[in-house]
């Protein structure tokens, strides 16, 4: 079983690509997490986890799916994480979830790809886009053969750098950044609801035609790269910036 959590298709891409090669399901969490009391039920010995990185870890709402579901004893758990650099000292903290869990740890693969967090930094247009997504074909083939092999991935050096990112930085990201208030629609918002369908945890409603935010946001960018007219921005931080979703 492939699990993938994705807000703007990168890690869908990397699921799909995986998926070709060791022949397994995709089961995607996007939307499942709108009901974070049904947990999930995964029979599989073997789970692929392929998810975005989110300041240098897993993001929260993956993790907190993962220590809730259903899952055989001894389930051998591939990570394959997206980023736009590095993943930090991720691994160690995967590591420990599956030693929480059970688990059977078979490492963590990062694979660079474009990055989509609009809120904080620049995205790639189309063509670096392109360009990128094809850099990262050989990770992605490498990560796939591995598993396919049922062979654990190597582990990434890390250093002092690493673990500040995902030790310090992480709980300081989530506790000051990840919230919705600064989500707004501008004048070409037409009311589609395309926002209120893709987002993942169901966070977003449509109130006399127009979308509003709730507080369960992980920042995933798919409400604002997937707005058919860019009528979202994040405060004035995603003004003039292109939107990003994953077009190989």
């Amino acid at each position: 079983m492939i699990l993938v959590f994705s807000g703007t298709g990168n890690s869908r891409y990397v699921a799909g690509r995986i998926a070709k090669v060791i022949g397994d399901a995709v089961l995607d969490l996007n939307g499942r997490l709108r009901a974070p009391d049904e947990p999930l039920s995964l029979t599989d010995s073997r789970l692929v986890v392929v998810s975005p990185t989110y300041a240098w870890r897993l993001p929260r709402v993956v993790e907190e799916a993962l220590r809730k579901a259903r899952c055989p004893e001894s389930v051998r758990v591939w990570f394959v994480m997206t980023c736009g650099d590095d993943i930090g000292s991720a691994e160690h903290y995967n590591r420990k979830l599956c030693a929480d869990r059970g688990f059977v740890y078979m490492g963590t693969a990062p694979v660079v790809m474009p990055e989509n967090y609009l809120a904080m930094f620049d995205v790639p247009d189309q063509r670096e886009a392109a360009e990128i997504i094809r850099r990262a074909g050989p990770a992605i083939d490498r990560a796939a053969g591995r598993i396919a092999g049922e062979e654990a991935f190597p582990s990434p050096r890390t250093g002092a750098a690493d673990r500040l990112k995902s030790g310090l930085v992480n709980p300081a990201f989530y506790a000051l950044f990840v919230r919705a208030d600064a989500f707004r629609t501008t004048g070409a918002c037409i009311g589609c609801g395309r926002c209120a369908e893709i987002c993942p945890l169901g966070n977003i409603r449509l109130t006399e035609g127009r979308p509003s935010w709730g507080k369960r946001c992980t920042h995933c960018m798919a409400c604002i790269c997937h707005c058919p007219k860019e009528a979202i921005e994040y405060g004035r931080k995603t003004i003039g910036k292109p939107r990003y979703r994953c077009v190989p």
